[in-house]
């Protein structure tokens, strides 16, 4: 496992749209291990491959409930009960902004070896999901404030 930089904003790359994973080899796992470790390290709670520069539906989170790896992600389902609550991300460091997102949703995707499942967020961890599949899409947190105001340095 290695640290990877995180990109920060400004740089083009997080505007840019993720490539779906078609092999899942042992470069896929490597990345996956060092997402978690550069995630970890940077005390964060989710983090995107296009944040590391790689531009692959990769994602990794962990509330504190344990790492859970995101391949090829996709929303199925969202309620239509919204939470409004500070968000921040580790390529725009010590800068928050208020956004809604749904309270509870429904995620497909698949691990490393390329299973398919289904996983449920509330709360904190739909929103990390909700986040971190916008980085897919070249969208950031910014992109979806409710009242366009950034706090931080």
């Amino acid at each position: 496992m290695a640290l990877r930089n995180i990109v920060k904003y400004g740089d083009p790359v997080l505007r840019k749209k993720s490539r779906v994973v078609d092999n899942f080899d042992k470069k896929l796992s490597t990345l996956i291990d060092d997402m978690l470790q550069t995630m970890y390290n940077a005390d964060g709670v989710g983090l995107a491959a296009v944040q590391v520069g790689v531009l692959k539906r990769v994602v990794v989170i962990d509330i504190g409930e344990g790492p859970i790896e995101l391949v090829n992600p996709e929303i199925i389902d969202a309620s239509e009960e919204m939470q409004v609550t500070p968000e921040g991300c580790l390529s725009l460091p010590g800068q928050t902004g208020t956004t809604s997102r749904p309270m509870t949703v429904k995620v497909k995707a698949q691990d490393r070896n390329g299973k398919w499942y289904i996983h449920k967020g509330t709360e904190l961890k739909a929103k990390a999901f909700c986040h971190e599949i916008d980085h897919l899409d070249g969208i950031l947190y910014i992109d979806n404030l409710v009242d366009d105001a950034v706090e931080g340095k």
